[in-house]
């Protein structure tokens, strides 16, 4: 197992997309960013990339690994104070609506009768019309060919336009049950996508949160490692095939942890 950054280590750790933390008092806020090297700015940005699109960019944090063992569960406190303040501000709600119109499912609406046989017509005629011209510029040998294939054009265009035409009488009959596939099948899209992106924000942070908790309860800190080659690894071979996120949430320690688990659990209460 390599060395991990404590910064990233605890956003893994501390709400597995990469939750930060933000406090009302912005001296507060900038001591302690400036105890992990980073701009409150940049944080912002690693908090909504990673919080909403599961991505995590170490980037820019400089000072992470010099904080000493002893200060890292203050320092995750902090961290997911300033996480709790951000997802509650407009620019994150911004983002994360931004993030919840574009993963909006696009809506089926089946063709009409009338505009498919529109089409179809339209589809005829281009094609007579270009048939026509390869037979003005076909070989004389080949000419005769192109002429029979403009023939069978022209007569299926006349029954592309005929009123009664029977594969649209045919469409017409099914039309009224296509609309009402079509309407089941937008209904449940926007179901699943309202469950996965629901109006109210914090209900989606809420996710999060329980993931946080269902991939850290049963992180064993007290498990062995040797190391080869200068890398550690697990003495237990089945702790080797564990997620990178609980292996995260093991490299930032039962303190960090600890500490993240019982911040979420009270924050999950406040949601409703």
């Amino acid at each position: 197992m390599k060395k991990v950054n404590l910064f990233i280590a605890v956003c893994v750790a501390i709400l597995l997309s990469g939750l930060f933390a933000f406090q009302s008092a912005n001296r507060f806020a900038d001591d302690f960013l400036k105890q992990l090297g980073i701009s409150k700015t940049d944080a912002d940005q690693k908090i909504a990339g990673s919080f909403l699109w599961g991505s995590l960019d170490q980037q820019g944090v400089r000072n992470a690994r010099n904080i000493a063992v002893g200060n890292r569960a203050a320092v995750a406190s902090s961290l997911l104070a300033y996480v709790k303040k951000y997802v509650a501000s407009p620019a994150f709600i911004k983002e994360y609506n931004e993030m919840r119109e574009k993963a909006k499912p696009e809506l089926f609406v089946p063709q009409t009768p009338d505009d498919m046989q529109k089409d179809m017509i339209t589809q005829g005629k281009k094609g007579i019309a270009d048939m026509e011209e390869s037979v003005k510029k076909a070989d004389p040998s080949m000419k005769p060919m192109f002429e029979k294939m403009l023939a069978d054009l022209k007569k299926q265009q006349v029954a592309n336009e005929d009123p009664n035409n029977k594969q649209i009488a045919a469409y017409r009959k099914n039309y009224p049950q296509f609309q009402k596939d079509a309407e089941a099948g937008n209904q449940r899209l926007l179901k699943e996508w309202e469950t996965k992106y629901p109006v109210n924000h914090m209900l989606f942070v809420k996710t999060r949160l329980q993931q946080f908790l269902d991939e850290t309860k049963d992180i064993d800190f007290d498990a062995e490692l040797i190391e080869k080659n200068g890398v550690k690894y697990f003495v237990n071979k089945n702790y080797e095939q564990k997620g990178n996120r609980w292996k995260m949430a093991f490299r930032a320690g039962k303190p960090v942890i600890e500490t993240a688990r019982k911040f979420t659990e009270n924050w999950m209460t406040e949601i409703k």
